[in-house]
């Protein structure tokens, strides 16, 4: 049988588990994430433009870019209207 000095060890380790998981939630949403990613995109995106040899890189970048951002809008009202037909 578990003592009281083992189960409050493993009630702290479940609440800083908890901390973790919700620190990973939060980033997963943040608008912070999104805008690093929509700039990494844009960056990846007007290399292989320039060296594709396509033409206005810089501008036509924008677009997968621009893209990626309006998806993030979108998935969560597709997640909600899911959820409401299971």
């Amino acid at each position: 049988m578990a003592t009281i000095e083992e189960l409050q060890l493993e009630i702290e380790e479940i609440k800083k588990r908890n901390q973790r998981v919700e620190a990973d939630k939060a980033w997963e949403t943040s608008w912070t994430r999104k805008i690093v990613i929509s700039i990494l995109t844009y960056i990846v995106i007007v290399v292989f433009f320039y060296f594709a040899g396509l033409p206005k890189p810089f501008i036509n970048a924008i677009i997968p870019a621009f893209a990626f951002i309006l998806s993030t809008l979108t998935v969560p009202f597709f997640k909600n209207w899911w959820l409401k037909l299971k």
